[in-house]
């Protein structure tokens, strides 16, 4: 078994969540370093699938961009017009 080493503050706040639970510390720590990876896991999902629409639109408006040789330039946009997907977002494409 690897040791990790711990701060001793982490290892007094470690044993005194198992004895609250009535486990031991090795048990403990699993459980909740278990339920911390599924939380983290979760968030990074729904993360992922709120950028997701936004990166369609970028890539299809870079897909559009290849299609159109040229077009008005930003300054000839109409007024209080804003882009949906400004270039600096789609620089991770």
């Amino acid at each position: 078994m690897d040791m990790i080493p711990l701060k001793p503050e982490r290892r007094a706040q470690l044993e005194e969540y198992a004895k609250r639970r009535g486990l031991d510390p090795a048990t403990a720590l699993d459980d909740a370093l278990a339920t911390y990876l599924e939380w983290e896991r979760q968030d990074f999902a729904e993360a992922v699938e709120g950028v997701r629409p936004r990166l369609r639109r970028c890539k299809s408006r870079a897909h559009q961009a290849r299609r159109v040789s040229r077009g008005p330039a930003p300054e000839a946009w109409p007024s209080g017009y804003v882009d949906p997907c400004p270039p600096d977002a789609c620089a991770f494409i």
